[in-house]
C-alpha cells in the first residue's frame, strides 16, 4: 500500500492463514455488523474470492474483497473497507487500487461494488471514484439496505 497519503511502511497482503482470516473478519464485521460473518464463512469466501488485509506497520486498518467475474461475465466486484479511525488517510484508495488491479488481472471489464447504506463515508468514496447506484436491496431478516454500484 503506497501513495502520497498512505502511511509509511504500509502493505496490503492477500489473506493466508487463520490470523489474517480473523483480521479480515474483524474489519468486515465492524463495518458491516448487520451481515456479520463467522470464521467458517470467511474461510469459504477466501476460497471463492480474493481477500486482502491492509496494514500500516502491524496495525490492521482495512480489508478488501475481489469477487472474480463469473463464467461468461465481464463483471467483478471490488470492495474496500477501512475502519472508521483510519479513514481519510489514503488506505481506502490504496485498497481499491489494489483490488481493481486484481479484478483486471482476472479479466474484469466491468467493475461493481457494494456499500451498506449505513456507511455514508463508503458511499461518498464510491461515488467520488465514479460509481453509480444500480440497485438497493435488503437481505431477508435485515433492515439496512445494501447499495450496489457500477463504475461508470
Amino acid at each position: 500500500m503506497t501513495g502520497t497519503n498512505a502511511p509509511p511502511g504500509s502493505r496490503i497482503d492477500r489473506v493466508a492463514g487463520e490470523a489474517m482470516l480473523l483480521a479480515w473478519q474483524h474489519v468486515h464485521n465492524t463495518i458491516i455488523p448487520t451481515a456479520a460473518l463467522s470464521l467458517a464463512e470467511v474461510e469459504e469466501r477466501s476460497r471463492r474470492n480474493r481477500l486482502a488485509v491492509a496494514y500500516p506497520g502491524d496495525v490492521v486498518v482495512g480489508c478488501s474483497t475481489v469477487r472474480p467475474p463469473a463464467t461468461g461475465s465481464a463483471a467483478a466486484t471490488v470492495i474496500a473497507r477501512v475502519l472508521p479511525a483510519h479513514r481519510g488517510q489514503g488506505c481506502g484508495g490504496q485498497l481499491y487500487a489494489h483490488g481493481l488491479a486484481e479484478a483486471r488481472r482476472l479479466g474484469a471489464r466491468v467493475i461493481e461494488t457494494c456499500v451498506l447504506e449505513s456507511n455514508p463515508e463508503g458511499l461518498r468514496f464510491a461515488v467520488r471514484l465514479g460509481f453509480v447506484e444500480t440497485e438497493r436491496y435488503v437481505i431477508p431478516g435485515d433492515s439496512v439496505p445494501f447499495i450496489d454500484l457500477r463504475l461508470a
